[in-house]
């Protein structure tokens, strides 16, 4: 499933996919990967500071992560480039939802979000 939501100059698309082959539903523990491209289609270069997400799993139980950068970058985005990374969530259900925001600054005007929309964690074929 793929979102593409648009701000000012940024936008953000996310793929998500479940990762079967290490995922174990004994152990209540369901793996899967995303992967995030970000286009500065504006004129300045931006430089992605933090990262914010809610995953909410099946059972309504709700997980926030925080923190500098994505997979320990703080990649400066240069003005119509983009900056593409993959990375995981492991949840104790078998399917759930993840969204946030990212911050971003540029040296005019200073720190800005930029939100990323809810997409699915869910094993291809599932319904809910």
């Amino acid at each position: 499933m793929t979102d593409t939501p648009e701000t000012p100059d940024i936008q953000v698309s996310v793929t998500s996919e479940f990762v079967a082959s290490e995922s174990d539903a004994n152990a209540q523990q369901f793996v899967f990967s995303y992967d995030v491209e970000i286009r500065n289609t504006g004129e300045r270069d931006v430089q992605l500071l933090r990262r914010y997400w809610k995953i909410t799993q099946g059972s309504g139980e709700v997980q926030e992560i925080e923190g500098e950068g994505v997979v320990g970058e703080m990649p400066i985005i240069a003005a119509r480039g983009y900056f593409s990374y993959q990375s995981r969530a492991v949840i104790d259900t078998d399917i759930g939802v993840m969204e946030g925001h990212y911050t971003f600054a540029d040296p005019e005007s200073g720190e800005f979000l930029v939100p990323i929309p809810p997409f699915r964690l869910a094993p291809p074929n599932r319904v809910h």
